[in-house]
């Protein structure tokens, strides 16, 4: 009653039909990517195919030729909702599903598509690879487009639409992409068929779109035709409405499908026009969302097959009929309520449409008013969703204010045992309900970025509104906070889609940008589903900073996180730094040893957010660690003052012979082992040795040449009683890098890198080495904005008995043999202690 989408048990031969401006396997495995098809129907800079050729093979009933059977499809969805329209594809009979940011790829037949269209709740448009191509500018993108086989897809008299997105070197308005998009389709028509398409901007019988990444371009048939969230039920929206997939996707996240198997109950008190209900009952009843649409791109489409269409549209009728019945029988209740009549009446009337009237009861009453079902039935399962007003469509920000914690207030007093889902544009009104969410989802509704929270009700999920349980509340709409949380949200909004193009989880949001503000805001994100921690350090302030102004600028800080990055407060970790002085050295801060597993460069470490002053972890040498996996192919690597061994790791992935790993702390070293372990490195190739590394590498100096490449990255300070004297890395670092340099087999790298502020490179060095600046190179983008941060570098010659001679070094840092001098921006690096 519940799946969201059926299985298709077979495809339907029509539905195999495929472009013929894609290569078949044999063309596409004797032409190199980026070359001119011969084809007569195919003469565009194809990149590559976009059909699978999976299966045997089926005839095309359009042609008569033979093609491949599955489609090459994507589909879009609201960001944050990505996983769930996978989950929902691999239902619909679909192969392959791949995840994107944006929604998914997969393989699939005309029924997929039918199916896809039909069922997703949470897509947004499906679309069908034509072809990929190469196009410099725009001659070269019209003419490729022109080479597709139109008349296979648009029959005489369909209407034409052409959308263009992305960036493209030289196509920088999407309207100018458009149009070229739509010549190129007029001109290839009109020589196949001596007509041209008419123009339609809505609802055209068939709607092209081309994407740009780069000069790589995308063609595709949009086969929605236009958002699926369009459900066909809706009347006047009113205000800001919530979209319905976005609706379908709070409701799915929140379990909503298994409580209504249970009989359970769904309440919105906030009900506006009813959308949250009315997706719920569609849930329910096993109705299909795409049922009441009267219009798809693909009814326009030559090779749509309309005998398939209907027949699926007749199993989705029966599927609903027999859905309603067993959500009627098992007492599923579905409710809404709002103070606003003319909303209870449009609400009313898409239910109506929607064909769920039987299922959903709405009523004019206020949110002060809502409550469970009669007492008799307070043990069925209960789910509240809501979705208050905020600033954006609020002009009252203290009434949006007050609306939230009313809505905390009903939930206290008269939901517990229930589960509610919050969905709320502005993230610091969530704190204003006073519970705790159990999870916190980032999504958005069309462009406005929202938090979802997901709560359990109950005594212990129990808080005072907006104090963060750290007496902050007052201090959040200060000035300094609403600077500060300014700031955050535009470098969050400026990493994004770094992040998201390069995979990046772990990274940092905020560097003491402000100087009043000095803190260093790290974002990690486990690998578990929505486990991301905020570690904050804060830099001690000098003496003369009063400590009430210290303390002020700490609350404020603290009193918007939440709101402003999503993280809930218990995933905050607060640490205070400050630069150690002579005797003085960072050790545990307590020893329960809890860890987590992040991903870095396709690789996993473990972190640990509570019981040490770093995490594990340090983010400043992400492209440090990712040169030297480059470097070290074939390499006999050396990893002094090692940490936790993610250096090492780096090292093995990138294919060294072998690894070597030094420090004093047997804590970090068996830290070290289970991170090798953890990326499948054991056995003798890979050694972990417990020593002093200064007297480690006076011992080791008669094995000269043993190593080819060798990372040193020593703390500033350390006085451990296990070391032979204190060591201080802006005294001793040329002892520390001549060491270095007798183990170093010619032609081999060193990388050299301090944390020490004002660190100043010994002169007698620069008399020996030649320093090269390598500072572009290895600043990953969340350091940029870092002034302190310099790089230099140097390489060792061949000849090694005169002197260790130096020679200048190759510009490019991951094939010149140098020494690298990396001089970066943590005020403090571990000790070399228990």
């Amino acid at each position: 009653m519940i799946s969201p989408c059926p299985s298709a048990a077979s495809s339907n031969p029509a539905s195999d039909a495929t472009s013929r401006c894609t290569p078949s396997r044999s063309t596409r495995s004797s032409r190199r990517p980026g070359s001119t098809c011969r084809d007569r129907t195919c003469r565009g800079r194809l990149i590559a195919p976009v059909i699978a050729t999976k299966g045997p093979a089926q005839r095309d009933p359009f042609r008569g030729a033979v093609s491949p059977p599955l489609l090459a499809l994507r589909a879009s969805a609201p960001r944050g909702f990505a996983d769930l329209l996978a989950r929902e594809l691999e239902g619909c009979g679909v192969s392959e599903v791949r995840e994107r940011a944006t929604g998914a790829a997969f393989l699939g037949t005309l029924e997929s598509v039918y199916r896809a269209c039909l069922w997703s709740r949470i897509a947004n448009r499906v679309f069908v690879e034509l072809a990929r191509f190469d196009a410099r500018d725009a001659d070269e993108f019209h003419a490729a487009v022109r080479e597709i086989d139109w008349a296979a897809h648009l029959a005489p008299g369909t209407t034409l639409a052409c959308d263009f997105s992305g960036r493209h070197p030289t196509i920088t308005h999407t309207h100018f992409g458009a149009l070229k998009l739509k010549d190129g389709i007029v001109d290839a028509l009109r020589l196949a068929t001596g007509a041209r398409p008419d123009i339609a901007l809505e609802r055209p019988g068939v709607r092209v779109h081309a994407h740009a990444q780069g000069s790589a371009i995308t063609v595709s048939l949009d086969l929605s035709g236009e958002s699926l969230h369009r459900r066909g039920y809706r009347g006047a929206g009113g205000e800001a409405p919530l979209k319905e997939n976005v609706a379908a996707g709070v409701l799915l996240r929140a379990g909503w499908p298994e409580l209504a198997a249970r009989g359970g109950e769904l309440l919105d008190p906030l009900c506006g026009s009813g959308t949250f209900c009315i997706e719920a009952a569609l849930i329910a009843a096993d109705r299909a969302p795409g049922l009441r649409r009267d219009y798809f791109g693909f009814l326009g489409w030559r090779r749509h097959d309309a005998a398939l269409w209907e027949r699926l549209r007749a199993e989705a009728e029966r599927r609903a009929a027999a859905g309603e019945a067993a959500a009627l029988a098992a007492g599923v209740r579905v409710r809404g309520s709002d103070r606003d009549p003319p909303a209870i009446r449009g609400a009313r009337d898409n239910a109506a449409r929607a064909g769920v009237s039987a299922l959903v009861r709405f009523e004019t009453g206020l949110l002060a008013e809502a409550a469970p079902l009669a007492p008799r039935e307070a043990d069925r399962p209960g789910l509240l969703c809501a979705n208050p007003p905020y600033g954006v469509r609020l002009a009252d920000r203290e009434g949006a204010r007050t609306l939230h914690r009313e809505l905390g207030e009903v939930l206290r007093e008269r939901f517990q045992g229930w589960d509610a889902a919050v969905l709320t544009g502005a993230p610091e009104l969530g704190m204003e309900l006073g519970l705790r969410a159990h999870r916190t989802h980032r999504v958005w509704n069309g462009p406005i970025e929202c938090r979802l929270l997901r709560i359990k009700v109950s005594p212990e999920s129990a808080r005072e509104p907006g104090t963060l349980g750290r007496g902050t509340a007052h201090l959040k709409d200060t000035p300094g906070a609403r600077m500060f949380a300014n700031r955050l949200a535009k470098n969050l909004k400026r990493l994004r889609s770094w992040t998201e193009r390069e995979g990046v989880s772990c990274y940092r949001v905020y560097d003491a940008d402000m100087p009043e503000y000095a803190f260093a805001i790290d974002s990690y994100r486990t690998l578990e589903p929505e486990d991301s921690w905020l570690c904050v350090q804060e830099y001690a302030a000098p003496k003369e900073i009063e400590p009430e102004a210290v303390h002020r600028r700490r609350g404020e800080v603290l009193a918007v996180l939440p709101e402003t990055t999503g993280v809930p407060e218990e995933r905050l970790r607060l640490r205070t730094r400050r630069r150690t002085r002579r005797g003085e050295q960072y050790g545990k801060l307590d020893r329960q040893a809890r860890f987590r597993i992040v991903s870095e460069g396709g690789l996993k470490f473990y972190v640990n957010f509570e019981d040490y002053l770093d995490t594990g972890l340090f983010l400043d040498h992400r492209m440090t660690r990712a040169r030297l996996r480059e470097a070290s192919h074939g390499k006999r690597f050396l990893n002094l003052f090692a940490y936790t061994g993610t250096a090492t790791v780096y090292a093995a992935a990138g294919g060294a012979a072998s690894t070597a790993t030094v420090d004093l702390s047997r804590t970090y070293l068996d830290w070290a082992q289970r991170n090798l372990v953890l990326n499948g490195f054991t056995g003798a190739a890979h050694q972990l040795v417990q020593a002093d590394c200064r007297g480690w590498l006076r011992e080791a100096a008669q094995g000269a040449g043993r190593f080819d490449l060798i990372f040193l990255d020593p703390p500033t300070f350390s006085n451990s009683k296990r070391m032979e004297g204190v060591l201080d890395v802006a005294r001793d670092h040329s002892e520390l890098i001549d060491g270095c340099a007798r183990l170093l087999s010619p032609g081999g790298l060193i990388v050299f890198s301090t944390n020490a502020q004002r660190f100043r490179l010994e002169d007698s060095l620069r008399e020996r080495y030649e320093i090269q600046d390598v500072s572009a190179a290895t600043l990953p983008k969340d350091f940029e904005r870092n002034p302190r941060i310099q790089r230099g570098a140097a390489r060792r010659g061949a000849d090694v008995a005169d002197g260790a001679r130096f020679a200048c070094a190759a510009a490019q840092f991951p094939q010149a043999a140098t020494i690298a001098f990396l001089a970066c921006s943590r005020i403090a690096s571990p000790s070399e202690s228990e």
